[in-house]
């Protein structure tokens, strides 16, 4: 560019200011050192695990992060409109134990299960935003609801133990994957759903118009309505892309884990504390989904790390507990530099 005349050279074609890329690239700036701490565990992780960096061994690593990665991406839409998910765990249990129960160890009906699984899930993110954004409750209060219903009617309907067992067809996609590739070996189906879900996101958050209604209900709501967004319909669908990314996690950790009445336990609080360690601010209006991704993968790092120190499981919920505190702080330090 001419520094005399201001004139850029034939041929210069800048990247508008409010382009997708833009947008990324400033988000992963502003929570780099998120990239940062990542970058330190895994390093340390391949101290401990010399083989860690090996491709089959690594994707592995990603094959456990992936149900939590897809679960942060879908709770990141719901964070940035300014409001909370809780119900995300319950959904994960209920999808693995409802899964179970009707498949029964029958690879004929998988599809169709799978195929109420999504469904159930919509109307559960549905529930949770209409109810929200048309009687006026808060998310925290709704969505922490639906966790406890969600819970007592699962445990009511198995009678307080797990029945039935999942085919192999259903349980391929958290164990299994394609065999034979090249250099890699086996590429988990999770980590393929892992990169689908991430692409989907990234695009729908950050390249679309819906993306910046997101982002404009939660940084201001009212000035989002005047501007002519509809805020309960943008909202409503957050929480419905919130619950189906519970149901792929849901079936991505039924093939992992197998059936257990506790499988979606702790996830939600994992999941909002990955998406606030990225960057996102509790409140509504900031936030980017890779580094919500990086926070996710951030926290499972952490939790491998903790395995290989041969530390005690509990511990792992205390470091949890000391995470989400951290998170919540830094989260509420960022809120008030904005204001």
């Amino acid at each position: 560019m001419s520094t005399v005349t201001g004139i850029p050279p034939k041929g210069y074609q800048a990247i508008p200011d409010d382009s997708p890329a833009r947008r990324v690239l400033r988000g992963m700036l502003v929570t780099a050192p998120i990239f940062i701490v990542l970058a330190i565990l895994l390093v340390w992780i391949t101290i401990e695990n010399p083989n860690f960096t090996d491709p089959p061994i690594f994707l592995l690593f990603l094959r456990r992060a992936a149900p939590l990665m897809i679960l942060a991406a879908g709770q990141l839409f719901v964070i940035i409109s300014g409001e909370f998910d809780l119900s995300v765990g319950a959904i994960i249990t209920t999808v693995v134990i409802v899964a179970a129960r009707l498949t029964n160890g029958d690879p004929d009906r998988t599809w169709p299960v799978i195929a109420l699984l999504f469904a159930g899930g919509i109307v559960v993110g549905l529930a949770n935003g209409l109810i929200t954004t048309r009687l006026g409750v808060p998310s925290f209060i709704t969505t922490l609801g639906t966790m406890l219903m969600l819970n007592g009617a699962t445990l009511w309907w198995i009678g307080g133990t797990p029945k039935g067992s999942l085919p192999d067809n259903f349980r391929q996609w958290g164990r299994l994957g394609i065999d034979d590739v090249p250099w890699l070996g086996q590429l988990p189906y999770s980590v393929i759903a892992l990169v689908i879900v991430g692409a989907f996101g990234t695009w729908l958050l950050h390249g679309t118009s819906y993306g910046k209604q997101v982002f404009a209900t939660g940084g201001n709501p009212r000035a989002a309505w005047l501007s002519g967004v509809d805020v309960p319909r943008v909202r409503t669908v957050a929480f419905v892309l919130s619950a189906i990314s519970a149901v792929i996690a849901g079936i991505l950790l039924g093939g992992f884990t197998g059936v257990s009445p506790s499988a979606g336990e702790g996830y939600e609080f994992q999941a909002i504390s990955a998406v606030v360690l990225g960057g996102a601010v509790l409140g509504g209006g900031r936030g980017a989904m890779i580094p919500a991704l990086a926070g996710a993968m951030t926290l499972e790092a952490l939790f491998t790390l903790l395995n290989l120190l041969g530390l005690p499981q509990p511990l792992r919920y205390s470091v949890q507990g000391v995470i989400i505190i951290i998170a919540v702080g830094i989260a509420a330090f960022r809120g008030r530099k904005t204001r």
